[in-house]
C-alpha cells in the first residue's frame, strides 16, 4: 500500500497571493509595486480596512476559478503520484462559491488526479494522510502524521515545521 499525501491548494497548488496582487495592482489608485507586494504580506502592508476589502473577496463568485498554479507543482504533483496516493485537501467550507470553482480549478488544471481524491472541508484535523502539505501552520498543528510548510509570506516567522520553499523542495524531501 501506498503513502498517503493530502495536499492544500490555496497557496500551495494555486497561487492565490499572486491573484490578490492583480486584484489590487488593477484596483484604484494601488500605493504598492508590485516587487513590494511580493516582499511582504498584505497583513504588513495595509491597515486593516484595506486588508478586508481586499481579502473578501475570496466571497465573489469567480474568485477561485482562474486563480494562476503554482510554478512547478503540476510537474512534481505528477511525480508524487507514481509513489503515493495524492489527495487535494483544501478548505471549500468556509467560501460558499469556491466549492464549485475548486472542482472545475482541478478538473482544468490536475485532470490526473481524480475527483475521489478530492477533500473539500472546513477542519483539517479529521486528514489521516501520512504527509500534509500547507501553507496554514494552524492546519499542521493538529494533524497527525508529518507536517510540511509550504512558503509563504504570511509563514515566513513559523519555525514550527519543516519548511519547504518551492515544489522543488517538495520534490526533494519525497521523492
Amino acid at each position: 500500500m501506498k503513502q498517503r499525501i493530502a495536499i492544500d491548494m490555496d497557496d500551495v497548488m494555486a497561487d492565490t497571493h499572486a491573484k490578490f496582487i492583480r486584484l489590487y495592482l488593477e484596483g484604484e489608485t494601488p500605493r504598492y509595486t508590485l516587487e513590494e507586494l511580493k516582499e511582504k504580506s498584505f497583513h504588513e502592508l495595509f491597515d486593516e480596512n484595506e486588508y478586508a476589502a481586499i481579502s473578501n473577496r475570496v466571497f465573489e463568485p469567480g474568485f477561485f476559478r482562474d486563480i494562476p498554479v503554482m510554478e512547478g507543482a503540476q510537474d512534481v504533483v505528477a511525480d508524487l503520484m507514481t509513489k503515493y496516493d495524492v489527495f487535494i485537501a483544501t478548505a471549500a467550507q468556509e467560501f460558499p462559491n469556491s466549492l464549485r470553482e475548486k472542482w472545475d480549478w482541478l478538473q482544468e488544471h490536475f485532470p490526473a488526479i481524480t475527483w475521489h481524491n478530492y477533500v473539500f472541508l472546513g477542519d483539517k484535523s479529521i486528514l489521516n494522510t501520512d504527509f500534509l502539505i500547507d501553507d496554514l501552520a494552524r492546519n499542521l498543528r493538529t494533524f497527525q502524521g508529518q507536517g510540511l510548510l509550504f512558503n509563504a509570506l504570511h509563514n515566513r516567522d513559523e519555525t514550527e515545521f519543516q519548511r519547504v520553499m518551492s515544489w522543488q523542495d517538495v520534490a526533494k524531501v519525497l521523492l
